[in-house]
């Protein structure tokens, strides 16, 4: 794969959006598939409506929780180098060689996002103005966010 530059942080942005887009209607999707049988299943058991309600929760968050998890590491670390939205605005992730990341440095990257939200976003925000246009995250996993020729 050839790359042309920095992805910069606009770019970035509206990849992250498009991801959350679809990881919205997909998880909306997979909680009705599942959520509709677990409670049709509880009911029948003789549950209360509120344990039901708790279970559909948390199955919920878990649910939410590794389904963004995999996405972002499994799709980064493909030989796609980037997730559906990175990839409809032309960007991939690659070690700071321009080399496709391992499932191990796509899940560092992924769990140091944590450290960009906790910054109060400025470890996002750090990709608009550091020189390789790189978040804290990417600074932290070694990765950069390259533009695809």
């Amino acid at each position: 794969m050839e790359f042309s530059g920095y992805g910069g942080f606009w770019r970035r942005f509206a990849a992250i959006f498009i991801d959350g887009v679809i990881l919205n209607v997909g998880g909306f999707i997979l909680g009705l598939l599942l959520g509709i049988p677990i409670g049709i299943a509880l009911d029948a058991m003789g549950y209360q409506k509120e344990f039901i309600t708790g279970v559909s929760y948390w199955i919920g968050n878990v649910l939410d929780f590794v389904t963004g998890w995999l996405y972002f590491t499994l799709m980064e670390s493909s030989r796609l180098q980037a997730t559906l939205g990175k990839m409809a605005l032309g960007i991939a992730v690659t070690d700071v060689y321009g080399e496709p990341i391992s499932f191990g440095k796509a899940n560092a990257r992924h769990w140091s996002k944590i450290l960009s939200m906790l910054t109060l976003l400025v470890g996002y925000m750090m990709a608009g103005f550091t020189e390789k246009k790189q978040a804290l995250h990417d600074m932290i996993a070694g990765t950069l966010v390259l533009r695809k020729v």
